[in-house]
C-alpha cells in the first residue's frame, strides 16, 4: 500500500474532560481550529497524551468521531487514530470503527502487561490488527519506556515488509538514535518514521526525520516551526538555542508532576482541557499561580501557540 508520508508537527492532543472527569467533546471543534491556526499538519489521537489507556473504548470512539466531526471541512490535517495495545479485539474494535469514520490511519501499542518477547511476537500482534482493516495503513507506536517492550525497530519494518502490506511506519518514541537512522533508511526510505520526543526534535531533523509526533507541538508549535525552518535554512546555532527553550518548558513537566502539566500549558494560552485521570498527576490550584510565573520567566509567549480570532467554548 502507498502511503502520503507526514510532514511537519503532528499533534498529540489532550482529551478534554469537565470538571466531573468525563470527556468533554463540546471543545474539540475549537481545539482543532487551534491545531488548524497553528499550522499543524497532522493529530495523533488516544495516545499517551490523550490518555487512551485511561479510557473505555466506547470513550475512544466517542473521541474518534469528535475528531473525525471536526475536520470534515478540513481534511488536509490528517488523523492517526492509536487502537489501543492490550486487547486484541478492542484493537480490531476500534481500528474498524476509524475507518468507518474516515480516519486516515491507525497505530497500535505494544501489548504491555503480557508483553511480545520477540520482534516475531510483536509483529504477529499488529498483523492481525492490520488484516482486520487492510485498507487502513497501520502504524507501530514505539514508546518502551511506558510499554517495557523493547526491540530494535529495524527488525520490526523487516518483518511487517514481509507480512503487512498496510504497515506505514512507527511512532518513534525512543532516543536510540542508531535503530531510528537504520528505521529511516530501511528500503530506501520506504516507511514513515515519526520521531516521538519533542526536546530533541533538532537530532532527529539532523538524521533526516520529516514529521514529528508531540504533545507539546499543541501548545508550543510556533517554537517548533521556527526549530525546523532555521534547520533548512543551516542556522544551526540559532536552531539549537530554541531547542534548548524546549528543553527548559519540557523541564516544568518534570517540576510539576509529568505529563498532566500539559492541559496547565493548555490553560495557559486559552483552552481549559480539565485534568487527567488518575493515577496521573494534576497541577493543584495552589501551584497555578507559581506555574504561569515559570512559563512567563521562560520568555517564550511569543512562540507559543495562538488561538484564532473566533472564540473557543466548550
Amino acid at each position: 500500500m502507498e502511503t502520503e508520508k507526514f510532514d511537519g508537527l503532528v499533534a498529540a492532543p489532550f482529551t478534554p474532560m469537565n470538571k466531573k472527569g468525563e470527556i468533554n467533546p463540546g471543545l474539540i471543534p475549537g481545539y482543532f481550529d487551534l491545531l488548524s491556526f497553528n499550522g499543524i499538519s497532522g493529530i495523533f489521537i488516544n495516545g499517551s497524551t490523550g490518555e487512551g489507556v485511561s479510557l473505555t473504548l466506547a470513550e475512544k470512539k466517542l473521541l474518534t468521531k469528535a475528531w473525525a466531526d471536526a475536520r470534515e471541512d478540513n481534511k488536509e490535517i490528517r488523523i492517526i487514530n492509536l487502537v489501543g495495545g492490550t486487547s486484541l479485539t478492542e484493537c480490531i474494535e476500534l481500528a474498524k470503527f476509524s475507518g468507518e469514520k474516515g480516519i486516515d490511519a491507525v497505530a497500535v501499542l505494544a501489548p504491555f502487561y503480557f508483553r511480545p518477547a520477540s520482534v516475531s511476537e510483536l509483529g504477529n500482534f499488529i498483523e492481525l490488527v492490520a488484516g482486520a482493516v487492510p485498507g487502513i495503513p497501520v502504524y507501530f507506536y514505539h514508546i518502551p519506556v511506558l510499554t517495557g517492550v523493547c526491540f530494535p525497530m529495524a527488525g520490526l519494518l523487516k518483518f511487517a515488509s514481509e507480512r503487512i502490506g498496510n504497515f506505514a511506519g512507527i511512532k518513534y518514541t525512543d532516543e536510540n538514535f542508531a535503530d531510528f537512522l537504520a528505521c529511516l533508511r530501511y528500503e530506501g526510505g520506504r516507511y514513515d518514521i515519526l520521531w516521538g520526543s519533542d526536546e530533541t526534535l533538532l537530532s532527529a531533523l539532523v538524521l533526516g526525520a520529516k514529521g514529528a509526533v508531540g504533545s507539546t507541538y499543541n501548545y508550543a508549535a510556533p517554537l517548533y516551526h521556527s526549530i525546523m525552518g532555521l534547520f533548512r535554512d543551516g542556522r544551526l546555532e540559532d536552531a539549537r538555542k530554541l531547542q534548548h527553550k524546549s528543553v527548559e518548558m519540557v523541564s516544568l513537566l518534570g517540576k510539576y508532576g509529568g505529563i498532566g502539566t500539559g492541559k496547565a500549558f493548555m490553560r495557559y494560552i486559552g483552552i481549559d482541557c480539565g485534568r487527567f485521570r488518575p493515577p496521573v498527576r494534576s497541577l493543584s490550584e495552589d501551584e497555578w499561580g507559581c506555574f504561569c510565573s515559570d512559563v512567563k520567566n521562560l520568555g517564550m509567549d511569543h512562540l507559543l501557540s495562538k488561538q484564532p480570532e473566533k472564540e473557543i467554548s466548550g
